[in-house]
């Protein structure tokens, strides 16, 4: 196993042209210290078709469609390198990408995550990301209880990082990349690149974060209390877990009363009110 080898997992599910500009991304990089992995999960478009055009330096890999948790964590059973890296298939890596944060980590060995800053687009428009989703380094527990602090295509990782933690919940139809950095962030810190070398491209109605737009948080609150049986926390951040959990299942619980859903909101205002 190669020491300077990374290995870049790209879980797709019906997005052949978008999956095409990916691994384009890949092979333009400045580096060629990589294998790409492509996990279909059950596409029934052109992807088999479109992948078939290239050479072996792609392992094009189909399963049966069991969700992006599924796809990532066959990716990660199946990489050969001790670094890996994750694409969304419609996002892209600059060209410098893998050379940097490469380097950036063999630099700083006591690190095993490492990100980097990105460039949004909605729906072809350049954005400005509001401050919240400005990229945080070093101890971010606080930052990955509130929100997804770490984008997936700005990652790269040590292998180590899953044999410690485990690799992603398959439970979880969303918020799986919440419910990972969360359970990193408890112990790990995260080494922070403060260069934009991903380019995140959303607004799309096909998109997971779009679909479970409403009521994304029940699966973050799920998250949290998962968390909060661990024996691995300190006192502190057993506190801190409870406060967010208490304010994420007031919140949801409120709403689900809104709208009618008495049920729901009975079980979710319980959570906030036991705070577990």
């Amino acid at each position: 196993m190669s020491q300077d080898k990374v290995s870049v997992i790209i879980p797709t599910y019906n997005r052949g042209p978008f999956l095409e500009k990916a691994v384009n991304s890949v092979l333009a990089q400045s580096c060629n210290a990589y294998e790409i992995i492509v996990i279909d999960d059950g596409s029934d478009d052109d992807t088999r078709t479109r992948m078939g055009k290239y050479d072996s330096r792609i392992r094009y890999i189909y399963q049966e469609n069991r969700g992006p948790s599924a796809a990532r964590n066959r990716g990660i059973e199946e990489a050969q390198s001790p670094f890996l890296a994750f694409l969304d298939s419609d996002d892209l890596f600059q060209p410098e990408k893998i050379k940097t944060q490469l380097s950036s980590m063999q630099q700083q060995p006591d690190y095993l995550i490492s990100h980097t800053d990105e460039i949004w687009y909605r729906r072809g428009k350049l954005l400005n990301q509001k401050k919240k989703h400005h990229k945080p380094g070093g101890y971010i527990f606080v930052r990955c209880l509130e929100i997804c602090a770490v984008s997936m295509s700005t990652v790269m990782v040590r292998r180590e990082l899953f044999d410690d933690i485990g690799m992603f919940d398959e439970t979880l139809p969303c918020c799986e990349d919440y419910d990972l950095w969360l359970r990193a962030s408890i112990k790990y810190h995260f080494l922070k690149i403060d260069v934009p070398l991903t380019i995140k491209n959303g607004g799309r109605t096909d998109e997971i974060s779009y679909q479970f737009r409403v009521g994304m948080d029940k699966y973050r609150i799920a998250s949290i209390r998962s968390l909060l049986k661990k024996q691995s926390l300190t006192t502190e951040q057993i506190s801190l877990a409870r406060k967010v959990l208490v304010n994420k299942a007031g919140i949801y619980g409120n709403g689900c009363l809104k709208h009618g859903r008495l049920d729901e909101a009975k079980y979710y205002l319980d959570i906030a009110a036991s705070a577990v």
